[in-house]
Order: structure tokens, then C-alpha cells, then sequence
């Protein structure tokens, strides 16, 4: 592996026993006992993930509230201190540049939680933004970030930390301490189940992390890895950067419109190419695929209908929850029907598939 990064938990994943491969930059566990075991797990009691990889830029100043207007489609308004809004941020031609978090702390201090292999991308391109008198910090490397997720995941935290987590609402955080740890709590998700993200310095990864495992154990909690964090979000039909979003796919065409605010007043940057796209009518949209022959639909096969290519797999998966083979494609607007049959071409041979709705599972919430 050529000049990767490792998290402060490398060591640890390593003990573990974990596969480590390369993943945005860093070298990752993929496993630890196997995917489906830990995807399992996380739907049933928890899971830990290390994903201290995720960037960090933080935003202060009097113009920050406006700056951050003008990168993002969604509607800062809808925030304040302890609030948490997920946008996508665009190009002018309405490609994705990324999809990511703004943290509000105050009306001139915000966190921009930003994925791990578009860091620098984004870094760059947020930098070469900045008109307003502002302060732009990339702290990534001084954070460490930690998610437990899973139906236990509250009970598990609570037993290391004064803080009331049954306060801490979805999209909200907190600040203090875990496990004798400076710490902000949040309660976002990324794998369709309830938990919490915890961002603390880089020093304390390791202690917080055996402490939680630890705690954790008696109730079931196991280390996961990206294998399983992806056919959890798979499954939750959330969006991965490069798959569902990119340069070449707006957020419309990915389903987000909900996070793209075109009626407010801000004018941020691609918001005339996504109005002027939202007029024509969208050439595409993301539908759910699932196998009626066996097969698994992976990312960058084609799906035809009547022997005409009609789009293509962004995301595809055995459904360990499910027990299907599903994918999420990108498909021509006017054959994104559920019920509509298509063959999707797995090694050049036509597998029937059926078009149905995302998301594919979606937790009972209490």
C-alpha cells in the first residue's frame, strides 16, 4: 500500500483481526468476523465503527452562515446552535461536488463533516470559494470520529456518559463528556438504524473505543467494518459518493430533492443549472432493482429493457437483511415505474429484475 493514511485505530483493528484494505485514502478494516455476521449485528444490537477517516472543516466568522449558504443546496435556516442539516454541495453545472454534515455551534461557528475520500477535493474547492472574512480550518486530522449504531446503542453510551442521550433528538448534538472524554455527541446515522457519532481528539480514539467495546460487549456489541457500514446504508437506500452522487449526477437525479432548497432566497452555487434542470423535466432517476433470476446487480452493470440499454447499477447487493439480491440505479425518467420489468446484464447474459421502490428496509421506529 503506497502512502496511506491509518486512523488512530489502525493498531487496534489490527489486534482485532480485521481485513484492512484501502479506502479513500487510508487504510480501513473491511471486516473483522464477516460481513453478513456484522451487518446482522447492527440490525440486532450494535455496532462500532471507526470512522475517523470522514473529514472535518471548520467554518467561523461573522460571514460564516453566509459562506456556507452559497456552497450548500439545502436551507441553513433550518438550523441553530445544536442543530444538524445533511446537503449536497455543487458544481455550477449542478454536479456533486460531495454530500456532508454542517454542524452549527453559533450563528459564526459551524463544522462541515465531509466524506473522507473527497477531503482534500473539498477542502480545495471550499477555499477557493471563500470571498466572505472568514476562517477556514481543516481540523481532520485532529478529530477522531466514532459510530454506534444499532438498537442498543443508547443503552450501550448511556453506561459511559453523564449526558442525557434521550435528549439528543435526530440531527441534533451535545457537548461533553464520554468515558472522561471532551466530546460531541451527535444522532445522525449513516446504516438506517439509531446510534450516535462521537467526535473526540485523535489521542483519546483508542481509549474511548476499548471502553466502549468493553462496556458494549455484555449487550452485544461487535467492531464492524466498511464492508458491512455499506450494505447497511445500501439497504437504507442512503447515498455513497461516487455511486449515487458525483461530478456527472445531480441531486436531483439521486432523489435528494428535499435537501435542495430552490424556493428560498439563497442563491447557491448550481442552483440555475438544478432550477433550469427541474423545468426541462429530469432525463433520470434512481430507482430500486430487484434480481428475479439469480445474480447480484453491481455497480456499473446495465440495465436494458426491450434490448435497449435504459441505465445502469449504481449500488447493488445480497440484502443480508432481506435475503435478496438488490441494486439502486440510475434509469431513463420515463421507464422509472415500479413494476416495471427489465433484464439487468450480468456478465454480458440478460437476468430478469423487477423496478421497485427505495428505501429497501426501514427500522420500526418506537
Amino acid at each position: 500500500m503506497y502512502n496511506l493514511k491509518r486512523t488512530p485505530l489502525y493498531e487496534e483493528h489490527v489486534k482485532l483481526g480485521a481485513k484492512i484494505v484501502e479506502f479513500g485514502g487510508f487504510e480501513m478494516p473491511v471486516q473483522y468476523k464477516g460481513i453478513i455476521d456484522e451487518h446482522n449485528v447492527v440490525r440486532k444490537k450494535a455496532g462500532l465503527f471507526d470512522v475517523s477517516h470522514m473529514g472535518e472543516i471548520e467554518v467561523r466568522g461573522q460571514g460564516a452562515k453566509k459562506f456556507i449558504q452559497k456552497l450548500i443546496t439545502n436551507n441553513i435556516e433550518k438550523i441553530e446552535p445544536g442543530k444538524i442539516i445533511y446537503s449536497p454541495m455543487c458544481y455550477e453545472n449542478g454536479g456533486t461536488v460531495d454530500d456532508l454534515l454542517v454542524y452549527c455551534f453559533n450563528a459564526e461557528h459551524y463544522w462541515l463533516v465531509v466524506n473522507a475520500s473527497n477531503t482534500e477535493k473539498d477542502w480545495q474547492w471550499i477555499i477557493s470559494q471563500k470571498r466572505e472574512e472568514i476562517e477556514l480550518i481543516n481540523i481532520s486530522d485532529d478529530i477522531a470520529q466514532l459510530a454506534l449504531q444499532g438498537p442498543m446503542a443508547e443503552k450501550i453510551l448511556q453506561q459511559i456518559t453523564p449526558l442525557n442521550l434521550e435528549e439528543i433528538k435526530y440531527f441534533r448534538f451535545i457537548q461533553g463528556q464520554v468515558a472522561g472524554c471532551d466530546s460531541i455527541v451527535s444522532r445522525t446515522g449513516y446504516t438506517g438504524e439509531d446510534g450516535f457519532e462521537i467526535y473526540i481528539k485523535t489521542e483519546d480514539a483508542c481509549k474511548l473505543w476499548n471502553e466502549l467495546l468493553d462496556k458494549g460487549k455484555p449487550l452485544g456489541l461487535a467492531p464492524i467494518g466498511l464492508g458491512a457500514r455499506d450494505t447497511l446504508r445500501f439497504e437504507a437506500g442512503l447515498p455513497l459518493y461516487g455511486h449515487e452522487l458525483s461530478p456527472d449526477i445531480t441531486p436531483l437525479e439521486a432523489g435528494l430533492d428535499i435537501f435542495v432548497d430552490l424556493d428560498s432566497g439563497s442563491d447557491f452555487i448550481g442552483k440555475n443549472a438544478l432550477q433550469a434542470q427541474k423545468a426541462t423535466g429530469l432525463k433520470r432517476k434512481k430507482m430500486g432493482i430487484e434480481m428475479v433470476d439469480r445474480g447480484i446487480p453491481r455497480e456499473g452493470y446495465t440495465i436494458q429493457k426491450n434490448n435497449q440499454d435504459i441505465g445502469y447499477i449504481t449500488s447493488g447487493s445480497f440484502s443480508p437483511t432481506l435475503g435478496k439480491n438488490l441494486g439502486i440505479a440510475l434509469v431513463k425518467t420515463e421507464e422509472a415505474q415500479v413494476g416495471n420489468n427489465v433484464d439487468v446484464m450480468i456478465r454480458n447474459r440478460p437476468c430478469r429484475a423487477v423496478m421497485v421502490k427505495t428505501p429497501f428496509y426501514k427500522r420500526e421506529v418506537k
